[in-house]
């Protein structure tokens, strides 16, 4: 062919140095560039070979090579695809954001699957230019009497075209990179970056260093003489082995594209621990395999989560055939999945040039939608058909459900039969059960060891309650209570009922009021709190002397407060002080009000007491220790 110059032909003014610097946000994404362009080069004229347009020689693998040369500061790329003719490279280069993948799916369109070509994107190419000073292309095409072509930019917007010395079909792309990318030459730096993009394209992929390659080369090149072994050798077999062999760096039929059925579950656990490096096993996993009406597959994996749903990060890696888009997309994944791990791989998600971004937003909807329905389906036919397996797992789950019902109301529909709640006992039960025939109200625990003693209270007098021990929690019942009308949640130090109270008291109402208003000055006093609300009961147990309560109305509020940082502002002055009139030392604080002893014991009275409904203060605990100590003292006089 003729040597020729020319200018690339650009559609929009002063293109070609936004490509070179705001194509993608990250450089090091030209390797998933080039190598899925040549794993899409690849598997082009695999097709072809399929249809009979073209045979591979018997010595050619089907690869993708990426060789480093750090001293030189380059990078080659070659693949064993279909190549290009000068008129292709002229049509496919020259003339930037051409698609060739889109033109050979038109040209194909009756005889192959365009689920398996990853271009049509078009700019790939360019992102060389990121990071290179100059970019040359040694191509050869497939076509009977084709021509080897080699190209060559130096950065601007001029090249040179003219015959090659390629004598392999397929294309070898060379990047002399810049004095800011030189990183890349580094065969740790490339490793990385290839393991993070092309994990799992459809074509070998195999990384060499400069040394490596002439050395693969070298040995390539030499005939095999087969000889009988001398005495004490190994057989030729166990030879062969001695020589290690390049590992592709592409793992070229992943799990997810495989059929459940066809998948066990040591092959789930092994590619959790290989795309996670997460050596816990997953609770269970979803496997997503969708083909209408649109192309989905994927695994989703539930870790355990039974730590704050506030402090957790999953990762959900999303890939457009079998190349890596990005890390949780939350406009594909819904933030609440973002809990879990997994893979997500969608050919039909609508990309923009740099496949970093989405368009499209009621097909994405779509996919966000079927993905949210696949995990509550999972999640209900595991509590209706495996409840002990559910409920096994619920303790580790609930705060993904609930995390989940938060924030997409679908999601809430389909699981609102499915949520649990376990009971001081242990056992499961569902928000029906607790909410079946007039009982609306249910009392909760945050703390077991913390309200052991109202839990005691309960469990005597034959009531129950759940147990809501997480951050989540709060928002969520707030959350119940608003979809189910009539329903209230209540912790369990929120009110003394009638329960508790023994029965029958042979003192009126003026008999008790005076009590109260008795006990009230004398422990205000004692205490030093002007505004403490003291209540007086008869309770069954005499054992017990106080106990603090705080509405559930406040309580919320308090909570508010102190998330908006008003802390101070919520300082318990809503809590009463309930004293048992039926315990020896509260009569006893009454009848010796005199006593120089009685204040202490009305600080320690009510310090028992707020132990068993919150913290107290460094300060308070160590003022409760000390009055401890001396009290034993007094003991032992």
């Amino acid at each position: 062919m003729c040597k020729k110059q020319g200018s690339l032909s650009i559609n929009s003014e002063n293109i070609f140095p936004i490509i070179k610097k705001w194509l993608y946000s990250d450089h090091d994404i030209f390797f998933r560039e080039l190598i899925s362009n040549g794993c899409d080069a690849v598997t082009k004229l695999k097709k072809l070979e399929g249809m009979g347009e073209y045979t591979f020689p018997e010595d050619v693998q089907q690869k993708v090579d990426v060789i480093l040369d750090e001293e030189a500061k380059t990078l080659r790329f070659l693949d064993t695809g279909l190549g290009m003719t000068a008129d292709e490279v002229d049509e496919y280069i020259n003339q930037i954001a051409f698609s060739g993948a889109t033109a050979f799916l038109e040209q194909y369109k009756d005889k192959t699957n365009e689920d398996q070509i990853i271009g049509h994107f078009g700019l790939g190419f360019y992102s060389a230019f990121m990071v290179a000073d100059r970019v040359t292309i040694d191509t050869l095409s497939y076509k009977e009497g084709a021509e080897p072509v080699f190209w060559e930019c130096s950065g601007g917007t001029d090249y040179t075209m003219s015959e090659g010395t390629r004598k392999q079909v397929g294309t070898e792309i060379t990047l002399y990179l810049n004095a800011e990318s030189e990183e890349f030459a580094k065969e740790y730096r490339a490793r990385e970056i290839i393991s993070k993009y092309c994990s799992f394209m459809p074509v070998e992929i195999y990384l060499y260093t400069k040394a490596e390659w002439e050395k693969a080369q070298e040995e390539a090149s030499v005939e095999t003489v087969e000889t009988e072994p001398a005495d004490g050798e190994k057989e030729g077999e166990e030879q062969k082995e001695e020589k290690k062999a390049p590992k592709s760096l592409s793992d070229t039929n992943p799990l997810w594209t495989k059929h459940p059925n066809d998948c066990t579950e040591e092959e789930y656990k092994e590619f959790y621990r290989k795309v996670f490096f997460d050596f816990k096993e997953p609770l269970f996993w979803i496997h997503l395999n969708m083909d209408y009406p649109f192309n989905l597959k994927g695994i989703l994996y539930f870790p355990k989560i039974n730590t704050e749903y506030d402090s957790l990060e999953g990762t959900i890696k999303l890939y457009n055939n079998r190349v890596f888009i990005a890390d949780n997309i939350k406009e594909v994944i819904p933030e609440f999945l973002m809990l879990l791990k997994g893979v997500i791989d969608c050919p039909d998600l609508p990309l923009n040039v740099s496949r970093s971004a989405l368009q499209n937003d009621g097909f994405v909807r779509k996919v966000s939608d079927y993905i949210t329905k696949k995990v509550a389906d999972k999640l209900t036919g595991m509590c209706n058909a495996e409840r002990e397996s559910y409920e096994k797992y619920w303790d580790d789950i609930h705060p993904f459900i609930k995390f989940g019902c938060l924030k997409d109301d679908k999601f809430y529909e389909k699981m609102k039969n499915s949520i649990l709640f376990k009971n001081l006992d242990g056992k499961y039960q569902t928000f029906a059960d607790l909410t079946e025939g007039d009982q609306k109200k249910i009392v909760y625990v945050t703390d077991e060891q913390q309200q052991g003693q109202y839990i005691k209270m309960y469990r005597e007098a034959g009531l129950g309650a759940v147990i809501l021990p997480t951050n989540i929690d709060s928002p969520f019942i707030t959350m119940l209570e608003q979809k189910n009308e009539g329903v209230k949640f209540a912790r369990i130090d929120a009110e003394v009922t009638d329960s508790f109270k023994a029965e029958g008291t042979e003192k009126t109402e003026e008999e008790q009021k005076a009590e109260t208003e008795e006990l009230t000055k004398i422990f205000q006093d004692a205490l030093g709190k002007e505004k403490l609300t003291v209540k007086v009961e008869n309770l069954k147990d005499e054992k017990l002397s106080a106990m603090i309560t705080l509405s559930e109305e406040a309580r919320r509020m308090q909570e508010m407060m102190k998330m908006y940082g008003m802390g101070d502002m919520a300082g318990g002055t809503d809590e009463t002080l309930v004293l048992n009139a039926s315990n020896p030392l509260v009569q006893y604080v009454r009848a010796n009000k005199e006593s120089e002893q009685v204040p202490m014991i009305c600080k320690q009275l009510y310090d028992l007491a707020r132990i068993s409904h919150a913290p107290l203060t460094p300060e308070e605990m160590s003022e409760f220790v000390s009055r401890s100590n001396e009290i034993l003292m007094f003991l032992t006089k």
